[in-house]
C-alpha cells in the first residue's frame, strides 16, 4: 500500500504568527491541531511526503522551491524541507509558479496553500524526501484521477499532507459573505473526513464549491482518489473544524484501518 497516511490542514495566512501580529493566539487551537495531525503522519515512518495544496496549475514542483508570505503582510519566506532526495523524476511535468517571492527555473514559487505546508512542516523535524503537487481548481476529473495516481505510486510508503479550506461564506464578515449553503456543504466535508470516506469527497459538485468559494475541494478529490487507489479499509479522526473569520477549517487524518 504506497499511501500509508494522509493529513488534511487548512491554509489560511493567519496561521501564521507573524501575519496575525495580536491576533495571533486566536487560532492557538489551530496550530496545535495542524502539529498534532503533521506529527501524526511522520509518526508513520513513510518513505516520503508529499504536499498538495490548490495552485494556479495542476502538476508537481521540483524541489528547490521556496513559498513567500510577503503578498501577506510579512517579509517571511519558507522553503520545501530539504530532506534527503534521490534523482528519481517526478511523475509529470514540473511547474514554476508566479508569485512574489524570487524565483528561478531551480526554485519555483509556493502557492498559498503550499507555503501554508511547507511552514506546517518547518515546525517538525522531517528528515525525509518532501515533494510538492497543486491542482487547479478547474482541474478535469481525468486530471484529478492521474494526479492522485502518481501520489499513490509516488514511493513504496507515502504519506500525503493536503491543504484546503472550506467554505468562505459562514456570516456577512465572511470573504465570500453569507451563503444559505455554506453550513450544510462544511457539515458534509467534516462527515466525509472523520470517517475517511472518500466516495463523498468525490462527490463534490466543483459548481457549488465555487459558489462557496471553497479552496479545499480539488485536493481533497485528489486525496480521496489516492486513497481509493491504495485500496483497503481507512480510518479517519477529525480533530478539528471551526469556521473563524468566516472561513471553513478543518484538521483530520487518514490511515489505514
Amino acid at each position: 500500500m504506497p499511501l500509508v497516511a494522509a493529513a488534511v490542514c487548512p491554509h489560511p495566512p493567519l496561521i501564521v504568527p507573524e501575519l496575525a501580529g495580536t491576533a495571533a493566539a486566536e487560532l492557538d487551537e489551530l496550530r496545535r491541531a495542524t502539529d498534532a495531525a503533521v506529527a501524526r503522519l511522520l509518526a508513520c515512518a513513510p518513505d516520503a511526503l508529499v504536499l498538495l495544496g490548490a495552485g494556479p496549475a495542476t502538476g508537481w514542483i521540483t524541489p528547490p522551491a521556496v513559498g513567500s508570505f510577503r503578498p501577506w503582510g510579512a517579509d517571511l519566506s519558507v522553503p520545501l524541507p530539504a530532506g534527503p532526495h534521490d534523482d528519481s523524476p517526478l511523475p509529470g511535468r514540473a511547474v514554476p509558479v508566479a508569485g512574489d517571492a524570487p524565483a528561478t527555473a531551480d526554485a519555483p514559487t509556493l502557492p498559498l496553500s503550499l507555503a501554508v505546508g511547507a511552514w506546517l512542516l518547518a515546525r517538525h523535524r522531517v528528515g525525509v524526501p518532501v515533494d510538492a503537487a497543486q491542482v487547479a481548481a478547474a482541474a478535469t476529473p481525468a486530471e484529478l484521477a492521474a494526479l492522485a495516481g502518481q501520489v499513490h505510486r509516488h514511493r513504496p510508503r507515502v504519506a500525503l499532507l493536503v491543504l484546503g479550506d472550506g467554505s468562505a461564506c459562514h456570516g456577512t464578515k465572511a470573504p465570500g459573505y453569507a451563503d444559505p449553503l455554506a453550513g450544510a456543504y462544511d457539515d458534509g466535508v467534516a462527515r466525509a473526513l472523520a470517517d475517511a470516506d472518500a466516495e463523498a469527497l468525490l462527490g463534490l459538485d466543483p459548481a457549488v464549491s465555487a459558489r462557496l468559494k471553497v479552496a479545499g475541494r480539488a485536493p481533497w478529490q485528489v486525496l480521496a482518489g489516492a486513497a481509493r487507489a491504495a485500496g483497503g479499509d481507512w480510518r479517519g479522526d477529525l480533530t478539528y473544524h471551526d469556521a473563524p473569520y468566516g472561513v471553513a477549517y478543518f484538521v483530520a487524518t487518514w490511515e489505514p484501518a
